[in-house]
């Protein structure tokens, strides 16, 4: 058999390259691409041949790639990028713009920043449509394997094919019963890690800055309740003597049953908005980048007026 050179490998074998690696799957790659699994083996071998590697082998019943795979996917992902890029039109007009945009972003984001794109996007742009995604802690992740074109969130990504704009700065506060004795005064850090939480966990491995930050002082909380986002926590809170340490752009979209006091962890934080290369060049990226960023910028600090700080 006559031996396929690098150049005869078209942009369906490398795409199939691509999703293999990323699938660690024969068969998810041949639903994927509407082929049966002999396909995509069959282009896999001629890939094995012109890159002269196994690509990948069988380990306990998984596929792994070696680590040449890793090295030549990521230039192949680069490549499949650029292609994408230049078939983009270089022009861009909103009015007349078809286009869906996935967003990877969780309840802070959703709440806090979503609105306020939606209508920008409505009134300018109504022919893009938004597809949001629950990041929880894999935004990251959402974005090398292109099921998100955004990110937003407080998570920074290394590596030259990651780009990211600072939205919002936030800090924490404390959210408890109207009721409750401790909101009649600035919280000492002894009252604060004493008193029963609900703790907003978020899911995975990820933790929040104020819990860093109490790590840091030796302290840990006394937590009675783990959610996993602070969607309705107010709710939950009211009436009790629990808790919670939520941001505060967040703490102000709760009802008046809660008080917002301020935290002896404030612990503040950036809110990002990332990308990847495979978007960067994009027109229709670019102008959406603009007008979130846009939208954000008018976005006030979080409103002093319910929260019980050390000034009284």
């Amino acid at each position: 058999m006559k031996q396929p050179t690098l150049l005869a490998m078209d942009f369906a074998a490398l795409r199939t390259l691509r999703l293999l690696y990323e699938n660690r799957s024969f068969t998810e790659t041949a639903e994927v691409l509407g082929v049966n699994q002999s396909a995509v083996s069959y282009t896999i071998e001629k890939l094995r041949r012109a890159f002269s590697d196994p690509l990948f082998f069988r380990q306990g019943g998984r596929v792994v790639p070696t680590e040449r795979c890793g090295i030549i996917v990521a230039s192949v992902m680069r490549m499949l990028d650029e292609i994408e890029t230049l078939a983009t039109p270089v022009s861009f007009d909103p009015g007349a713009a078809e286009q869906t945009v996935t967003i990877a972003c969780n309840y802070y984001e959703r709440q806090i920043i979503l609105p306020g794109v939606v209508k920008a996007l409505r009134e300018r742009a109504p022919g893009i449509r938004i597809t949001a995604l629950n990041s929880t802690t894999q935004g990251i992740q959402l974005l090398k394997m292109s099921d998100a074109d955004l990110l937003m969130g407080p998570l920074q990504a290394d590596g030259h094919e990651f780009y990211s704009r600072t939205m919002l700065s936030e800090r924490y506060v404390c959210v408890m019963d109207r009721d409750n004795p401790l909101a009649e005064q600035p919280l000492a850090l002894e009252q604060y890690v004493a008193a029963p939480h609900a703790t907003v966990t978020y899911g995975g491995t990820w933790r929040s800055r104020y819990l860093l930050q109490l790590d840091t002082l030796g302290q840990k909380l006394n937590t009675v309740l783990e959610v996993p986002s602070p969607a309705g926590l107010e709710k939950v809170i009211a009436g009790t003597d629990l808790i919670a340490t939520v941001p505060g752009r967040v703490a102000e979209t709760y009802s008046d049953a809660v008080r917002i006091v301020q935290s002896p962890c404030p612990a503040p934080f950036e809110v990002y908005l990332v990308w990847t290369t495979r978007t960067h060049k994009s027109a229709m990226h670019d102008w959406l980048r603009k007008l979130i960023l846009e939208c954000v910028a008018g976005q006030p600090e979080p409103e002093p007026a319910r929260m019980v700080s050390a000034d009284g």
